[in-house]
């Protein structure tokens, strides 16, 4: 009697129920076109981010400049200034005032000015000051580029034989430096308030991204398709209570932010209060788009994962948005996140105002029309 025979029997049967169901998880995956789609592009998605977009030692940086002289002396300084591919002058400025607006608004990192009478003190050995403002909210975007200043403004000074070459006596110019909003480099100062819009952004997204799948998948979504109910009002009752969830969220990051991080609020806390509604409405809106496209739970959540990644890496707020390539600042633009990480920035540590962010809450509130309008027009009356 062959003890051993059953055993060896039982094999081509357990064999064969494995291959059974490696088939049909084949063709499940096949007809989930969502989860296979998502499996392909995100890492896809995150070698290109990281390989092209990320850029930790960031060049081109917007600057501003207000020259209260022009000549070949100050010209040279700032073509010296372009060589070094740090900074980006995208603009002059016609005053003090308006050079401020311009860092406090976010429009450019740097602003150089130039006093008026620099050629003449510099030529007689007065040691004029040159003054370099810069938006220190981000550590890593301004202390390079504020690293390379003095040498290069004196290289092209050399170069016009303004100054000596290869000299050891004093300087001929002051070089002063306005670190802004940040003077201390503290990285808890940009990286707190950047947490207010990752948290939301990921909570609010998981939130209502599931919410009409889930009624799908419950069977109680035929009751709701069967009362008198428009897309609209539908959109509206589910996004609402969420609402108060996403204040209660952000009230505890501020408390946590003021009372453990000892981060500022410089700005008007009604304003801050107003336009963290408005994110967090343009969230729920956009999670709620996903809902009604998803056709499960899972493929809601994919969708979310997909959205949140670039979110997160194109916003600034783990890497500098200026130093980015300019395809993928397009990108961030599009997306909720970059605008209010300017805003809370701006009003917690810049003391920023509603003129100085308009261009910021606009673009929140069409991005959040545009999710909505996606949603009304994608959502189905039947189950089929």
């Amino acid at each position: 009697m062959n003890i051993g025979a059953p055993h060896r029997a039982a094999r081509p049967g357990a064999f064969t129920r494995f291959s059974a169901m490696f088939v049909k998880e084949f063709i499940q995956l096949r007809r989930d076109r969502v989860t296979f789609a998502t499996m392909i592009m995100i890492p896809l998605l995150q070698i290109i981010l990281f390989g092209f977009a990320i850029n930790t030692t960031p060049t081109n940086l917007p600057a501003a400049v207000l020259m209260q002289e022009h000549n070949d002396i100050t010209r040279s300084v700032l073509a010296a200034l372009r060589n070094t591919s740090y900074f980006r002058f995208v603009i002059e400025a016609e005053s003090e005032a308006e050079m401020d607006h311009l860092i406090r608004s976010g429009e450019v990192l740097f602003a150089v000015e130039i006093p008026a009478g620099f050629e003449r003190a510099i030529r007689r050995g007065d040691k004029p000051a040159i003054l370099v403002v810069a938006d220190a909210t981000d550590p890593v975007a301004s202390g390079t580029a504020l690293a390379a200043l003095q040498g290069t403004i004196e290289r092209s000074l050399e170069r016009d034989r303004v100054i000596p070459p290869n000299r050891e006596d004093v300087q001929p110019f002051e070089f002063r430096q306005h670190r802004r909003y940040n003077p201390a480099g503290v990285t808890r100062l940009n990286i707190v308030p950047g947490l207010l819009g990752t948290i939301l952004t990921m909570t609010m997204l998981i939130f209502t991204a599931l919410s009409v799948t889930r009624e799908v998948e419950r069977g109680t979504m035929e009751s709701l398709l069967a009362m008198p109910i428009s897309p609209l009002e539908l959109m509206l009752g589910k996004i609402t209570p969420y609402i108060f969830a996403g204040a209660i969220q952000a009230a505890i990051i501020f408390g946590c932010g003021w009372f453990i991080f000892s981060v500022p609020l410089e700005g008007d806390p009604l304003l801050l209060i107003g336009l963290t509604l408005l994110f967090i409405t343009t969230n729920l809106s956009i999670g709620y788009s996903f809902s009604t496209v998803a056709g499960n739970q899972l493929q809601a959540i994919q969708m979310t994962f997909m959205f949140f990644l670039p979110s997160i890496l194109l916003s600034g707020f783990m890497f500098p948005f200026a130093g980015m390539p300019r395809w993928a600042q397009w990108i961030g633009e599009a997306l909720p996140m970059t605008h209010y990480l300017r805003i809370v920035r701006g009003i917690m540590l810049k003391g920023a105002s509603l003129p100085d962010l308009y261009r910021e809450a606009g673009l929140l509130l069409l991005l959040m029309l545009i999710a909505m309008t996606i949603a009304i027009l994608r959502f189905r009356r039947t189950l089929d």
